[in-house]
């Protein structure tokens, strides 16, 4: 009998070394509180995160997956608006060439924020990047981090307001960020020993209607190797659309919560919004199937 039949599993978490609230060491003691049975920590084009649950120890009773979320740009046959991400698991965190990109990454991001701050200032918005900084925490900032900034300051109401008002795509404060092209994200990923896996097809928006299964057909032949099909944005219709195009393109099946801690505070770790759940089933498939490096 499968003991772990009932238990879940969350593969899509953000820690403080991104866009998220809570330390990786708070995120695994939450996790092995709640009985959640493995657990990838997938940052924004960062590992750092990771290297902190590899030092620290991993809980007993649960398992850890190394885990990134890498933007990318969508394939040239297929474009799209909406959030084009790459999850990457079971990567070996000293990969020196995949350390290199992620350096080259952290740089753009780094350019890219005082860039939306002195957009913000335009605005009459007085906010300052020590100030952003100072939120952060010494973590990677980014734009949720200004988004509190600027709630914390009084010119938004919510971090939400703030990106509908100011700093999301087509807003005025909004700066186009550098992305790897996809082939080279999934490649970056690979070659480190990873499995690419494109996050939360539900976000992608195609600009001619055309079905993802179009997609999926153009990122397989790069070496996609698995989508994430369970997801809280995705209906119950959406999942099992997601499911069967997995299976036609034998990828792997992945899920998580998205999880951001109080910066998305309507999704919980491990739950989403309380009814969410991702089989244990799809953890073991992954060390299995796809060969993928674990605690």
């Amino acid at each position: 009998m499968d003991t772990k039949c009932n238990v879940g599993i969350d593969l899509h978490v953000h820690s403080k070394a991104s866009d998220g609230s809570a330390s990786s060491k708070e995120i695994l003691n939450s996790a092995q509180k709640l009985g959640i049975g493995a657990i990838a920590i997938t940052d924004h084009d960062s590992i750092e995160g990771v290297r902190e649950v590899l030092q620290n120890g991993i809980p007993p009773g649960i398992k850890f997956l190394t885990g990134i979320e890498i933007s990318a740009s969508p394939p040239e046959g297929f474009p799209c608006s909406g959030s084009f991400h790459m999850l990457g698991y079971g990567i070996r965190v000293n990969d020196t060439e995949f350390n290199e990109t992620l350096e080259k990454l952290r740089q753009a991001r780094k350019t890219r924020n005082p860039r939306i701050v002195e957009r913000l200032n335009r605005m009459g918005i007085d906010l300052s990047l020590e100030e952003v900084e100072t939120i952060s925490g010494g973590a990677q900032t980014g734009r949720p981090h200004i988004a509190k900034t600027m709630v914390a300051k009084g010119f938004a109401s919510s971090i939400n307001d703030a990106f509908d008002r100011y700093i999301g795509k087509g807003r005025p404060a909004y700066v186009e960020k550098y992305r790897l092209e996809c082939a080279a994200a999934i490649n970056m990923i690979s070659k480190a020993g990873g499995i690419p896996v494109l996050a939360h097809p539900v976000l992608i928006k195609p600009v001619d209607d055309r079905p993802i299964d179009s997609l999926i057909h153009i990122l397989k032949s790069m070496g996609l190797r698995g989508i994430e099909v369970y997801y809280p944005e995705h209906s119950l219709q959406q999942t099992d659309y997601y499911a069967r195009l997995a299976t036609r393109y034998g990828l792997l099946m992945t899920g998580g919560t998205d999880y951001h801690g109080s910066l998305k505070p309507d999704i919980e770790l491990g739950c989403g919004r309380g009814d969410f759940f991702v089989p244990y089933r799809l953890y073991e498939q992954l060390i299995q199937e796809g060969g993928c490096d674990h605690d």
